[in-house]
Formats: C-alpha cells, sequence, structure tokens
C-alpha cells in the first residue's frame, strides 16, 4: 500500500476497470496546489516513525474547524468552529430542518406534510441521534429506527447487466418491496414488514490468557405486507453512521484518495484498496463514491437527498419521487396523497431545505482529540501503526484548497480512513453488492471521534451492523485484507491490547 500522496499518480479508466469510452472528470493529480505546497502537503501527511510524543497539529483532528467545546453528550453537535458568524446562521437553521418532524399529507402543517407513505423514521435526528451512530434494537420492545434493512436482486435482464455495469444504478431494488424494509407507514397504509435479530456466540482465544465472545446476527424478517420477497433477496443490516467531519471528508482531493488505491496489489503487501466509482446525480458524471458503509454516494449533499427519500419518503430536487421507497407493485402507496405544495415548488422539500440540511451535515465538527500525551495512549499509538491498522486507516490528509465550503479548505485532518473499499473477508461479508463494493467489501470507516460514541449515544455499537460490542471485538471481526493486522492484536501481551484500545478511545 502506498501511504504518500500522490504526486506524478496517473489512473486510467482501465485501471478502473471502466470502458475506454468513460470520461474521469475527477482530479487524478492535485490541481489546487503550488510545486511547493505538495511538497509541504506530502511532508506532513508523511506516516510517523516516533511514538515518544503527540504530532504536532494531532490534538485538532479537524484542523481549524475541531470543536474545542466540552466532549459531553452534544460532543458529535457543535458547528465547525472556524464558520464565521454569518456561516452559523444556515448551520443553525440546518439543524432546525435536521430535526424537524415530518407529517402524513394532507395536514395543517402545509410546510411539514409529505411524510411516507412507508418510512423508516419521521426526522433525520431520529437515525443519527445527536448527530451520532446507531445502534441494533436493544431488546424486542426497542425498534429500529437508527438500523434499517437494505434490500436488493441480482440483476436478472441484459437491461439490468447493462445499467449496473454502466453505473446508472448501484443495485437492483427487490420488486416488492424496493431498496430497504420500510417498518413505518402512515394511517391507513400497512408498514412493510418488521425484522428480528438473534446473535450465535463464538468465543475467541487471545494471547495472554485473555478471551473474547464474538456474536454473529441472525435475521427473520417477519410481518410482511405486501407478499413474499423474491426468493433471491439480498439483505444487509446497517446502523446510522456518525455524522462528524463529512465535509472534511467531501473536501479530500480525489487525486489523494486514488493515491492509495492499489486494486491488484501491486506493493505485495496483501491490501489491495479500492476506489468506489457512483453517478452524481447531478451531472451524470462517473465520480468516487465517498459516503455510505460501501461508499456508495459522492457527496454530503447526495447522502442527505437519499436519506430525506429513503428513510422518511421525502422528495427534493435531486429525488423527487413524492412517493419515496413505494414499489411499482405498492400502487395503494402510490395513490396517496403527497406534501407537494405547488406554491413553493414541485417536490415535497423544494429549495433552500437540501441545501440547508447538507451545509448543517458538513459542517458538524469533530471533537478536539483527549489525553493525546498519555503514555498509554502514546504506546498504543505504536501498536496501531505496527500492527498494520495505518495501512488502511490512513491517519492524516491536507484537504483541497478550493473545497466548496470555504471552513473545509486546506486543512489538515486526522479522519483515519483512506475512503477506499476493501475485502474484509467472509466474516463481514453480507453477500450484497453495491456498485463498485463487492459482498465482501467495505468502505475503510473514519474512526475520528470513535472513542466519544458511549459518551454521545450511550453505547458502543461498532461495524456495519452494529454486531460489535466494543472496540476489541470490532477489531477481532476483521479478516480478508485485515486478516494480517488482526491476528497480530491477537498475538499481542493484554498490555499492549489494553494500549491500542486507549489509543482508539482518545479519537
Amino acid at each position: 500500500m502506498v501511504l504518500a500522496i500522490g504526486a506524478g499518480l496517473s489512473v486510467t479508466a482501465a485501471a478502473l476497470d471502466l470502458e475506454p469510452s468513460d470520461a474521469l472528470p475527477f482530479g487524478t493529480k492535485r490541481n489546487d496546489l503550488s510545486a511547493t505546497d505538495l511538497a509541504r502537503v506530502q511532508s506532513v501527511t508523511r506516516p510517523t516513525s516516533r511514538f515518544d510524543a503527540a504530532e504536532p497539529f494531532e490534538a485538532k483532528p479537524g484542523g481549524a474547524a475541531t470543536s474545542t467545546a466540552a466532549t459531553d453528550g452534544n460532543a458529535f453537535s457543535h458547528p465547525s468552529a472556524n464558520l464565521t458568524f454569518e456561516e452559523r446562521e444556515p448551520f443553525f437553521v440546518g439543524n432546525g430542518i435536521f430535526k424537524k418532524l415530518w407529517v402524513s399529507s394532507p395536514s395543517s402543517t402545509a410546510a411539514s406534510d409529505g411524510l411516507g407513505p412507508l418510512y423508516n423514521a419521521r426526522a433525520c435526528q431520529r437515525c443519527h441521534l445527536k448527530d451520532g451512530r446507531g445502534h441494533p434494537p436493544r431488546s424486542a420492545d426497542d425498534d429500529a429506527t437508527s438500523m434499517l434493512m437494505r434490500l436488493s436482486v441480482p440483476p436478472r435482464t441484459a437491461e439490468d447487466e447493462a445499467r449496473l455495469a454502466n453505473f446508472d444504478t448501484l443495485r437492483i431494488p427487490e420488486p416488492s418491496y424496493g431498496g430497504q424494509l420500510q417498518d413505518f407507514a402512515v394511517p391507513g397504509l400497512a408498514a412493510e414488514g418488521r425484522f428480528s435479530i438473534n446473535y450465535d456466540e463464538t468465543e475467541i482465544e487471545l494471547a495472554g490468557g485473555e478471551t473474547a465472545s464474538l456474536r454473529k446476527p441472525e435475521i427473520t424478517i417477519e410481518d410482511l405486507a405486501y407478499g413474499p420477497m423474491a426468493p433471491d433477496v439480498m439483505t444487509s443490516l446497517r446502523i446510522a453512521n456518525p455524522m462528524i467531519g463529512l465535509g472534511l471528508l467531501d473536501a479530500i482531493h480525489p487525486a489523494d484518495i486514488l493515491a492509495l488505491a492499489d486494486p491488484d496489489d501491486a506493493d505485495g503487501d496483501g491490501i489491495s484498496g479500492k476506489p468506489s466509482l457512483v453517478r452524481d446525480p447531478e451531472t451524470g458524471a462517473l465520480t468516487l463514491g465517498r459516503f455510505g458503509w460501501k461508499a456508495s454516494t459522492p457527496s454530503v449533499k447526495v447522502q442527505s437527498a437519499e436519506a430525506f427519500s429513503g428513510d422518511i419518503g421525502i422528495s427534493t430536487p435531486l429525488v423527487t419521487d413524492a412517493f419515496g421507497e413505494c414499489s411499482i407493485a405498492q400502487s395503494e402507496c402510490r395513490d396517496l396523497p403527497s406534501g407537494v405544495q405547488p406554491r413553493l415548488g414541485e417536490v415535497e422539500a423544494p429549495d433552500p431545505i437540501l441545501p440547508l440540511v447538507a451545509f448543517y451535515s458538513a459542517n458538524l465538527a469533530v471533537p478536539a482529540r483527549r489525553d493525546l500525551d498519555d503514555p498509554e495512549v502514546l504506546a498504543g499509538k505504536a501498536v496501531f501503526y505496527n500492527t498494520g491498522c495505518a495501512s488502511c486507516h490512513t491517519p492524516k490528509f491536507v484537504t483541497s484548497r478550493d473545497a466548496e465550503n470555504r471552513a473545509q479548505r486546506f486543512q489538515l485532518i486526522w479522519p483515519y480512513t483512506d475512503m477506499l473499499l476493501h475485502d474484509m473477508g467472509e466474516g463481514l461479508a453480507d453477500g450484497r453488492p453495491v456498485g463498485s463494493a463487492s459482498g465482501q467489501e467495505w468502505r475503510t470507516a473514519p474512526l475520528w471521534g470513535i472513542g466519544l460514541t458511549e459518551t454521545v449515544n450511550g453505547h458502543t455499537n461498532f461495524l456495519h451492523d452494529g454486531r460489535a460490542r466494543n472496540l476489541l471485538e470490532a477489531i477481532l471481526w476483521h479478516g480478508g485484507e485485515a486478516q494480517a493486522a488482526r491476528d497480530k492484536v491477537v498475538a499481542l501481551d493484554p498490555e499492549a491490547r489494553a494500549a491500542l484500545i486507549r489509543y482508539l478511545e482518545s479519537l
């Protein structure tokens, strides 16, 4: 894996497994920096080899945007610290819309109706509680509002194959239930169904006489209201991702992500990360996927629009179906009133609603690091690097000078992700391809803020389906390209393993 940021990188359509006719509109070389600045960026982002003290600027993982507010239950909800007074207004207006409860149509609150008709949550904040991480249901009586089930089927026709090959779609929806199972519905309409989870436990022996227990989820789909699902349906549970630092991830220059890609493992280190490719719905151009568990959306704005539609059933200028996720087979759902107000526009959430939510989402600040000079934290940092964790969880980037949001421009950030797809092995496989990602591939999850999950959200559930109950379990589930690093953690003595966890908790 090449860890230097990519001067001289040249990426061709063939290298990304594209047809020759596919253009690459994103930059494959940094064109925002002078030669002098490029050299500075390469120097400052080079992985450290010293672990006797914190690195310069490590205390502020979000650069000048880092929040230094108290790391309490609201630690993920603060604005970028470098927003101007004028920029704080759209941030807080966007926050209000993010928390807004939508209602079914027609209603007396015309500016808030349009919910569903099928949906998973009534507000963005219901999934991303306190702008943080979702969790599986804690009991049979707990709903799955911060978790959902994705659905798709294999391609069945030549047209399906062509659409997938051309990135016109990233998956084929289940014919009756669409792209995800909707467990709520407006009055008078049946929800699609629900799912329940049971777990199989396996004990893992660790060096030093310690053990850990891993739980694998077993899913049961129940109470289907619109007939049986296709026998070849592919399902995948997903908890909501934390919202911090999204704008900074959006501002990483494409060339810096592509510089880390090694799809054929040319350097023989066993790590073969590859970029996710998607179509930008605004331009139709092929671009890098950055967000979601499989990097299937290209920007914070697109991610917000797809969540409005899929999770809440609200149409926006980017996803215009007012009936949300109602499939063609659900005619009763499609015939229900929508929340479109012609005097305001042709969708239920006309401009400026989506841009405001996107601005809010892009400017949720990363909290400052804690205890980074603590000797145990520094020892754990050395373990993180020496076991190979940093090969995929790339510590540092410098964002683009011409990023869309001013607050994210030319910042040294510490997200601990390469933004690439990696084969994580059979243990974590969901068997459900999405665009560039196979059923065993996942985007490297950013680690910044991970140590504050319990403080903000009251739990320590990690990985795409929340199966890991703590950070050690999350590490032990790593396989595939991460198997060697995982095995090194298993072989550590208990003191070194505890230091690694202590380091992660400081992020």
